[in-house]
């Protein structure tokens, strides 16, 4: 508050002085003059209202009686001549007019200079709140400082290794730091060396500056962090000057740990840019790496740095001395999720049905920020909905908003979109069911959801490393299941199968050139990382393989898309019955769980929604009709 105060004051101080320095030149400036004829300058000499006037080759300048200032302009010098004798030098010689220099009249030195120093003034201003911005602290030259916060013991004592779930592997890993740091004369004694550099690796959100944070907390040192992006600077030599300060800091604060996230912002592999290798942040990346040279042996000060994009760091970076182990914190099995889900779910008053074992089972490849947002949708939902406690239902609201997005119950869609959409998702489901290495259906909804017009969730029923020939084969028949159904019932296909299409295309394409599935190209990778995300590497790569090849991978990728697209509407043809009461069921309540799909498989079940059905209009006539129509 006092910092704000003072700057304000700072501020009218100085809209002040610019102030008083108008006022002064304006007191100081010329009075108003007025142009009038020639004639009309006569008159006045002739009443003898002139005060006092000037007289130059070609103008002339009266003051008058009333104060007034005046001038005119003469057509020639015979003119100037008739008036200087006949008017002005007569009553110069009474007295009455005072004829004046025609010398012009200096000006103060800093009238002259008032501009200059008002521009100069702005300038210094704007200079000193970019620097305030830029170098940290409300220093003006501090932008050569680094900008990691220290976070003593004290507060990290909060964080240890209890409040991290899910991450048993990670934290075996980082326990070892954690007991050098606080017992280093058990390592030095017998000539050990500790790892210098920890790179933790893995998908965003999985609790790589969270577990770092619990590490310094478990073993009470100071804690320093900082972003990769805060190196980079638009000034050249200002990176450099960050990290060594932030070493020099670490050094005096030894014990410590020292931990850079998003690394690979400062850490990428150098020469890979359009501007050669002396750009600023190569000049970083170059001061980083002998920092890390300089430390001494069990020196007390451990750097932690996280990454999602470990491929794209510089070679130099990851060897040992430098970043000696690699721990990847990858997406949390089942149990990982469960206990992360306990974690997040103390302080939340949970209704008595919650099993969150089930949670977790629905949520596959979530991370723990993943699930912690879970947690918290479901907590905002049950508050807007006036309930005390978070249930199974508010959760399922919040997976759906979080996966799917939210629903849009209040849209008005015809009979016929309707009809179509519950075909589409029963198409989906069915085969979900039906094909032998997919998982089963978990909830079906006709509702207009995110950008989607309904979906068909699945309930994993374990956490998968990999996928098999088959998996893979039966994901595109199941992706294609909407599409099929839209064409055996409506007779007709509609744009609401373009993701489908897209992610089966996809998948199709890394079976026959990434996981080498195809019996006619053989165990061989076609192309290499299409994620690289700068230029300057990759410019003027060719492909590896020849035209030939590339018309086989297509035709192969078409092959397989087309027999899953025939496979899918087989298997439809085959449950036409159950097609029709999975979509009459849909229509019915718009939104259907596994266990009431399931039912339909049961022939009497299904008798009975087929007849209940059939008292009203069939939907396949209905759209057939309207088609037609």
């Amino acid at each position: 508050m006092k910092k704000v105060t003072k700057n304000i004051g700072i501020y009218v101080i100085i809209f002040g002085l610019v102030l008083a320095m108008v006022w002064f030149y304006n007191s100081d400036a010329p009075k108003e003059e007025k142009e009038i004829k020639t004639s009309t300058m006569i008159h006045y000499l002739q009443d003898k209202k002139v005060e006092s006037i000037n007289v130059t080759e070609t103008k002339m300048t009266a003051e008058l009686n009333n104060g007034k200032t005046v001038y005119a302009y003469v057509n020639s010098a015979v003119d100037l001549s008739y008036i200087y004798d006949s008017y002005i030098m007569p009553q110069v010689d009474e007295g009455s007019l005072k004829l004046n220099s025609d010398e012009p009249k200096k000006e103060s030195i800093w009238i002259s200079l008032l501009p200059t120093l008002i521009m100069i003034g702005i300038m210094v201003v704007f200079f000193i709140l970019i620097m305030n911005q830029s170098g940290g602290g409300g220093k003006a030259m501090s932008f050569g400082k680094s900008r990691a916060k220290l976070q003593k013991s004290s507060d990290l004592r909060k964080i240890t290794f209890k409040d991290v779930a899910g991450l048993k592997e990670e934290k075996e890993e980082l326990e070892e730091i954690v007991d050098f740091l606080r017992h280093p004369a058990k390592y030095n004694s017998l000539g050990a060396r500790i790892p210098k550099g920890i790179l933790l690796v893995g998908p965003p959100g999985t609790g790589k500056t969270y577990i770092s944070k619990a590490t310094a907390g478990e073993a009470g040192v100071p804690f320093f962090t900082i972003s990769g992006s805060d190196f980079v600077e638009m000034f050249v030599g200002v990176g450099a000057s960050r990290v060594r300060d932030l070493f020099d800091q670490a050094k005096k604060n030894a014990p410590c740990i020292v931990f850079i996230d998003e690394i690979d912002a400062v850490g990428r592999k150098r020469g890979a840019g359009l501007g050669g290798g002396h750009d600023e942040r190569e000049q970083t990346l170059n001061q980083l790496l002998v920092e890390m040279d300089g430390f001494g042996i069990n020196e007390s000060v451990i750097i932690i740095a996280a990454t999602n994009r470990a491929d794209i760091l510089d070679p130099a970076l990851l060897r040992p001395g430098r970043f000696d182990r690699q721990v990847y914190v990858g997406r949390p099995d089942v149990k990982g999720r469960e206990a992360i889900l306990r974690v997040h779910a103390k302080g939340k008053p949970m209704a008595s049905e919650v099993d969150l074992k089930v949670v977790a089972q629905t949520t596959a490849g979530f991370t723990g920020a993943d699930l912690a947002n879970l947690l918290n949708e479901a907590a905002l939902l049950t508050a807007r909905d006036g309930k005390k406690k978070i249930d199974m239902e508010e959760i399922q609201k919040a997976l759906i908003k979080i996966g799917v997005g939210t629903e849009k119950k209040t849209r008005v869609i015809s009979e016929k979109e309707k009809y179509i959409t519950a075909y589409h998702e029963g198409g989906h489901a069915i085969l979900f069911e039906v094909l032998s290495e997919l998982d089963p259906v978990h909830s079906i909804s006709i509702i207009p959801t995110g950008m989607a017009g309904g979906y068909t969730m699945p309930l994993p029923g374990e956490d998968r490393m990999y996928m098999t020939k088959m998996m893979m084969e039966q994901e595109i028949i199941s992706l294609l299941g909407g599409r099929a159904a839209e064409e055996l019932v409506i007779k007709d296909i509609t744009t609401g199968a373009s993701n489908d299409i897209e992610r089966a295309t996809s998948m199709a394409r890394d079976m026959v050139t990434k996981y080498g599935m195809s019996e006619l190209l053989g165990p061989i990778q076609f192309g290499g990382d299409n994620d690289e995300v700068f230029i300057g590497r990759d410019w003027g790569h060719a492909r590896n393989y020849g035209e030939g090849v590339a018309a086989t991978i297509d035709q192969e990728v078409n092959r397989i898309v087309t027999d899953a697209y025939r496979e899918a509407k087989r298997l439809l043809q085959e449950n036409m019955e159950m097609l029709h009461a999975t979509a009459k069921l849909l229509v019915e309540k718009e939104k259907v769980t596994g266990d009431e799909f399931r039912s339909l498989f049961d022939q009497k079940v299904r008798n009975e929604v087929l007849g209940i059905a059939n008292e009203a209009e069939q939907p396949t006539e209905t759209a057939e009709n309207r088609e037609e129509n």
